[in-house]
């Protein structure tokens, strides 16, 4: 998704190694298959992109789409009648803004689609274009709608890419690859949605639209994510199941059975966890591998090197010499 973000740029002939330097992203990182940043990171490097260049899609389109474009658009959505108003507004907008892409409304039988197009000689085709403007009008809209707007499928323009693993949390409905036009499908019920937003509720959105926009959602209540938060304000001190259990005040069979409801286990969690952190530590950091061992719970540097290798497929001494995963 990094170099996802970056394509844009990197097409235009720009490097990319300064603005990933000044949110803390190495630069090697890139060229490993299974590097990784966080959450945070990500974010950050999406709005210094927009600030430092000047351009909401990243050097994507043939020439900046400038700050305030996005809140202009959303902005001109205020005072609909409904959501089919809204997005009938917000494309009129985003048409003033540009004419190298479009949005436009579609209705199918039962179905309501904002379907994107782009001129094919001026835009740099890149995922991270379609994926990047459709989760951009699909926030906006269900944010008008209410705060949710439940995807039936999702098109798009492009072949079934290599990253598609992750396409359950950022695009959580049916997807269809190889299709004319990138669209979101929904109920064309909502469409008939009111819409009750103001100018108050208007600055609080734009404040959080990067994340929101770039980010899965995640449901706050989930079990996994609470356990994951638990993991996290414990370190260095790794809870085993039991004393998460308790501190989340359920049994140990009903955690257990939670999580397997979601899809994951305990185990997994805490994997991830300490491989994230284990992935940073070694980018970022000269730590010792029998420091890092103590920091994620292991009980010497030898096992903390076979979990490493077992999540990576990679040594903790070759990652961090950047060395190819064998």
């Amino acid at each position: 998704m990094v170099r996802g973000m970056l394509a844009g740029i990197e097409a235009r002939g720009e490097s990319c190694e300064s603005y990933l330097a000044d949110v803390g992203i190495p630069m090697e990182l890139l060229s490993h298959p299974r590097g990784r940043v966080t959450a945070e990171q990500y974010v950050a490097l999406f709005r210094f992109l927009i600030e430092r260049r000047g351009d909401e899609c990243l050097g994507f389109l043939s020439r900046p789409l400038k700050p305030g474009s996005f809140a202009l658009m959303a902005r001109s959505a205020l005072g609909s009648r409904d959501v089919r108003q809204a997005i009938l507004r917000i494309a009129r907008t985003f048409a003033l803004l540009r004419d190298d892409a479009t949005l436009e409304l579609c209705c199918e039988d039962d179905n309501a689609g904002m379907v994107l197009s782009f001129d094919e000689t001026s835009v740099v085709h890149h995922v991270f274009l379609h994926e990047l403007l459709l989760r951009v009008f699909w926030r906006l809209v269900a944010w008008l709608a209410g705060g949710r707007l439940p995807a039936r499928r999702f098109d798009f323009a492009f072949d079934t890419p290599a990253h598609v693993g992750s396409y359950s949390q950022a695009f959580p409905a049916q997807l269809e690859f190889g299709q004319p036009h990138t669209a979101l499908w929904f109920d064309a019920h909502w469409l008939e949605v009111a819409v009750h937003r103001d100018e108050d509720a208007l600055r609080a959105f734009l404040a959080e639209a990067p994340a929101n926009i770039i980010m899965p959602r995640r449901n706050d209540e989930m079990t996994s994510k609470r356990v994951r938060n638990h993991l996290r304000h414990t370190q260095p001190n790794w809870p085993d199941l039991a004393s998460a259990a308790s501190t989340l005040n359920v049994s140990t069979a009903t955690l257990q059975r939670r999580l397997a409801l979601e899809g994951t286990s305990f185990q997994a969690l805490k994997d991830e966890l300490r491989r994230d952190i284990a992935i940073v530590r070694l980018s970022t950091s000269a730590a010792p591998l029998a420091q890092l061992a103590h920091e994620l719970g292991f009980t010497d540097s030898a096992a903390f090197q076979r979990a490493f290798k077992g999540w990576t497929g990679s040594s903790p001494g070759a990652y961090r010499k950047g060395e190819a995963v064998r």
